[in-house]
């Protein structure tokens, strides 16, 4: 199975979230207070909290680190009121762009993402302005020198457990599952213990906008690198097929 695999954009991503590990750990530190708060400190029982604790472990987060933050929520589940917002615009050269947020204050959240999207020359819309230009997946990376597997005892793992498409790419693995089938499939690779360098719900775009214009380029850069920067960030998502 193949497609639309983008691993270099996914890896880039990952280099800037590598030199960024502070704000990685302060969004999945929110997540987990909302998991916790949604359904309870149990990852048996709770579903959403275990595909968290596996986004925090994917992201070398340490383990007593995790537990002391499901603890924490579990403690203080008053004290949890950070919401989940969804922001979407457009970039320089018409590139898509949608943000996700976690946030304790909106009019803060709100402000900044308008910002990056104006220094960068873009706009920010109106809600289903580029959404439907995207379709939500569950998306897992695994790295090819930590999978013991072959590629088709992977395929066949991953598919027997609700993956909807499979690709291969010269150092990794993307498995993509609908929203709804993420959690069995990931849970399945976690049994079979192969480690995974992503695993979370995001946003695949339908298609990809190419962008020559150095200004527009230079737009880009400059909108998604303060989008990085914003503690309230918690994901971006473009259809920028980058060079």
């Amino acid at each position: 199975m193949s497609g639309h695999s983008k691993f270099n954009n996914i890896k880039h991503k990952k280099e800037k979230a590598d030199a960024a590990r502070g704000k990685i750990f302060t969004v999945i530190g929110h997540e987990l207070a909302i998991a916790v708060k949604a359904g309870g400190p149990d990852p048996n029982s709770n579903s959403k909290l275990r595909d968290v604790i596996a986004k925090a472990r994917a992201n070398n987060m340490p383990n007593d680190t995790i537990e002391k933050g499901i603890k924490k929520a579990a403690g203080n589940i008053d004290a949890v009121n950070f919401e989940e917002l969804t922001y979407e615009g457009f970039g320089p050269g018409g590139v898509a762009i949608m943000v996700r947020a976690l946030t304790d204050n909106k009019n803060r959240t709100g402000g900044n993402v308008r910002s990056a999207f104006t220094k960068g020359s873009g706009n920010l819309g109106t809600q289903g302005s580029v959404a439907y230009m995207f379709k939500e997946k569950g998306q897992i990376i695994i790295d090819k020198e930590e999978c013991e597997k072959s590629s088709d005892e992977l395929m066949e793992l991953v598919l027997e457990n609700g993956a909807s498409d499979f690709n291969e790419e010269a150092d990794s693995y993307e498995v993509l599952t609908e929203p709804g089938d993420f959690s069995t499939c990931r849970e399945a690779i976690e049994k079979a213990g192969i480690p995974m360098l992503e695993a979370d719900i995001t946003m695949i775009p339908e298609n990809y906008v190419s962008v020559t214009d150095e200004d527009a380029v230079y737009g880009l850069r400059k909108t998604l690198d303060l989008l990085d920067e914003d503690e309230d960030v918690k994901a971006y998502y473009t259809n920028w097929e980058e060079e």
